[in-house]
């Protein structure tokens, strides 16, 4: 199910590429060694932020209590899991959107392995990372998965108590956004921390 989960993306991505490949121009771009990672789904480079398109990563500020008993940063290790894949993976991203309002662009990333056990496959970074429990499929204010194979690995890795789902006290960061929102739209202030920006 987890091949079938990257299909989707993969297969935009190979559509995405084909196109500007026949305009003769590489639509892919690495992430930079100098990357400044901001949180579990986003990065800044050259005064550019880029944001994983349909995943969402732990809040700051939101705790859960790990294996040990102690209390631990979701956000931060998110953060910590999306630095580590990228270092490891290397992959090569592409704009699948840009909200200038937000000053974001939000990308796909790709890496075809060529060692280890992962070699010779393709691996969709935003499928790493949610189907390995260290992020979450972005919803729509309606509740709904803003990209619908995340959602699918998602709910793999809860069922498999993957990452932050083998934790009773996971704090859901949709359930945080959509809650927030909720309270936004009544006239209530906002309640989500600084770091839960609204996903296209």
């Amino acid at each position: 199910m987890a091949r079938a989960t990257a299909s989707a993306a993969v297969f935009a991505a190979l559509l995405f590429a084909a196109s500007a490949a026949a305009q003769g121009a590489s639509p892919w771009f690495p992430i930079p060694d100098d990357a400044v990672y901001l949180t579990g789904d986003s990065w800044s480079s050259s005064g550019v932020t880029y944001r994983l398109y349909g995943v969402q990563a732990c809040l700051r500020g939101t705790d859960f209590t790990n294996a040990h008993g102690l209390k631990r940063d979701c956000g931060e290790a998110s953060l910590a899991m999306l630095a580590a894949l990228a270092r490891d993976l290397r992959p090569q991203c592409y704009d699948a959107a840009e909200s200038r309002r937000l000053r974001t662009v939000f990308v796909f990333c790709l890496a075809n392995p060529t060692k280890g056990a992962a070699a010779g496959s393709r691996i969709d970074l935003g499928t790493a990372l949610i189907s390995t429990g260290f992020a979450f499929a972005a919803l729509k204010p309606d509740g709904q998965p803003v990209h619908t194979p995340y959602f699918v690995a998602q709910l793999v890795a809860q069922r498999a108590k993957a990452g932050f789902w083998a934790f009773a006290d996971v704090p859901d960061p949709n359930a945080i956004i959509l809650r927030a929102l909720r309270q936004d739209q009544a006239g209530a202030e906002p309640a989500a921390p600084p770091d839960a920006a609204k996903k296209p």
